[in-house]
């Protein structure tokens, strides 16, 4: 019955236990700060994308999108894997170094996307205190090939394991640098516009009070929790202790998170999914 499909992974997989963690809202913010280092992959952002504009409908909309992938039926994530694929085929952005204009649905780009975002989620969930072996985190990766078929990836062509991950990175860094939009894009994912229902005041420009310094204790962390490599081409970030400062507020906040009621820190996508799970469970094996 589709009321009881458990979707592309299930509650026995990597992925549910790495993704139930509210704390990965740090590795989403993460993965962006990576992403805007691949000049080619930005100009395809930067051209086509709204994000100024919308930040959180944006943001809310990629939660969304990642949600259902991970917790939603197998329908449910193939139909939301049709309409990416669909958005990205009309889309294109000419290089900024070269004038050569290109789809965005280049499989480099879908992989660089794809690949520094499971990385961000996993190797954010570790340094935050989730409990995961090196076998573990290979079985993510692994898993993670089904993400990345629905955005059109031949998963074979997707690093499986950390060994593989960490290959494919030092493949990639030469093309990796800060240009103009990457700076700028940066300065914006750490000080966007707040929700209007969030906002106070604004004094000399910049809209004050504890969200706006809750928001930037979390870019601060997720910057800090970048490989050394990518914080140093932000400008010497690169220090062990700012990793080390990363990963105590990392571990902290998830500590906070857990302190706030479950129905609270679970979107309907993955109550439904927990729901699901539960049903089959409690069915009786057939004789």
């Amino acid at each position: 019955m589709e009321s009881d499909d458990l979707g592309l992974f299930g509650p026995g997989s990597v992925t549910w236990r790495v993704h139930e963690e509210p704390v990965l809202i740090v590795a989403g913010l993460r993965a962006l700060y990576l992403q805007a280092l691949h000049p080619r992959a930005m100009a395809g952002v930067a051209q086509n994308s709204n994000y100024r504009r919308d930040a959180w409908g944006r943001l809310q909309r990629t939660a969304t999108y990642v949600a259902t992938t991970v917790y939603g039926t197998t329908a449910e994530a193939e139909a939301a894997g049709r309409r990416l694929r669909a958005l990205h085929a009309r889309l294109s952005a000419v290089d900024p170094t070269t004038g050569e204009r290109f789809r965005v649905d280049e499989p480099e780009l879908l992989r660089w996307v794809h690949v520094t975002e499971v990385e961000s989620f996993v190797t954010t969930a570790r340094r935050a205190g989730v409990a995961l072996t090196g076998d573990q985190v290979d079985a993510y990766y692994t898993e993670q090939r089904r993400s990345a078929a629905l955005v059109g990836l031949d998963p074979a062509s997707v690093p499986g394991t950390a060994a593989e991950v960490d290959a494919y990175y030092r493949r990639v860094r030469p093309e990796l640098r800060m240009t103009r939009e990457a700076a700028e894009t940066a300065l914006f994912l750490t000080a966007p516009p707040l929700p209007w229902k969030l906002s106070l005041p604004v004094r000399l420009g910049v809209t004050l009070g504890p969200p706006r310094w809750a928001y930037f204790g979390i870019a601060g962390t997720a910057l800090g929790l970048l490989p050394a490599w990518a914080r140093r081409l932000y400008g010497g970030l690169g220090l062990p202790t700012t990793a080390l400062s990363a990963e105590v507020s990392v571990r902290a906040l998830r500590l906070a998170l857990a302190a706030v009621p479950q129905r609270y820190r679970e979107g309907p996508i993955l109550q439904a999914a927990r729901e699901r799970a539960t049903r089959l469970a409690a069915r009786p094996l057939p004789v």
